[in-house]
């Protein structure tokens, strides 16, 4: 099972703004705004709160699609090429549109929004070649860095909204600042003992170290690769060690696995986590807020002692 830790890499986060230094030409919508493609459901909703009535937003991957390995379609390449500004998670969590960036780069504003994080906050693994875990989403904190890319990606790709933006983005961070706190005042109903994130695939790193859960993904890092025998067996042995009550599919991931896992070691299976995308529009987990908020009762109810839900309810 993968451990993370804490190393300063000295690598280059380059995204924060497009490859070219010379003006961009804009393909103008037809309302005068701001036209923003966005990877995932995450960023789209960012995109939108901070651009409101300036921008229209699209998202290029919907509910449950795995932006590990995604990729995009011929229609999803006409996206791209009509949209003035691209915005993408970036440290390989679209690992299959690397080049597509690269070479929409050359022509127009293409940012990551993870480019403002110092690499001092990023998790990473003893044997990942600098590589970083790019679920960033998952500690609030974090993600307010993300939202201050967007942001200023925005300001500089329309500069006559730029006081706008700047405005939506303050109040939205403090939103953020919130839920944050709403995501500790949940933790602290479980005790330390009971603080174990058994999930699907290793998406949940972030919000662990943020609120205090230790947290075990039967597979690695990406989807991109099925659990072996030898992770599931080491996965039922720490539940059963550590009496995990209850263990978590997640909504863009295959659950065979994890069905295996919950089989072999009887613990429960509880609710279906968002880890690599929001729920539809209509759902309790259709924007980040509410997915985020979603996760959290979802974790800290399923991981209660039945004692501690009774008195709960």
């Amino acid at each position: 099972m993968i451990r993370f830790h804490l190393i300063v890499v000295p690598i280059l986060l380059a995204g924060c703004s497009s490859a070219s230094s010379q003006p961009i030409a804009a393909h103008s919508s037809r309302s005068g705004k701001l036209t923003v493609l966005a990877t995932t459901g995450m960023i789209a909703d960012a995109a939108r709160v901070v651009g409101g009535n300036d921008v229209e937003v699209t998202a290029l991957m919907g509910p449950g699609v795995d932006p590990h390995l995604y990729q995009p379609t011929a229609r999803d390449q006409g996206k791209l090429k009509s949209a003035q500004l691209i915005l993408y998670n970036g440290l390989h969590l679209e690992g299959k549109m690397v080049e597509i960036f690269e070479s929409l780069a050359q022509q127009k504003r293409v940012v990551a929004v993870s480019c403002g994080i110092a690499p001092d906050r990023l998790l990473s693994w003893k044997s990942s070649g600098g590589m970083h875990d790019p679920h960033i989403w998952f500690d609030v904190k974090l993600w307010q860095e993300a939202v201050r890319s967007i942001a200023r990606a925005c300001a500089e790709s329309d500069p006559p909204h730029a006081t706008e933006y700047e405005r939506r983005a303050s109040l939205y961070l403090k939103e953020l600042d919130g839920l944050d706190e709403y995501c500790h005042t949940r933790a602290r109903e479980l005790t330390d003992d009971e603080r174990v994130l058994i999930t699907s695939h290793d998406a949940f790193h972030y919000f662990g170290r943020a609120y205090g859960f230790e947290v075990v993904g039967i597979q690695g890092i990406s989807t991109d690769t099925e659990a072996g025998l030898k992770a599931i067996t080491d996965a039922v042995d720490f539940i059963k060690r550590r009496r995990v009550r209850a263990i978590f599919p997640e909504t863009s991931v295959p659950r065979a696995a994890i069905e295996r896992v919950a089989k072999d070691s009887s613990a429960e299976l509880g609710p279906e986590l968002y880890s690599d995308a929001l729920g539809s529009p209509d759902s309790s987990a259709g924007t980040y807020a509410a997915m985020i908020r979603t996760n959290i009762d979802n974790i800290v109810n399923a991981l209660k002692s039945p004692d501690e839900r009774k008195a709960s309810n």
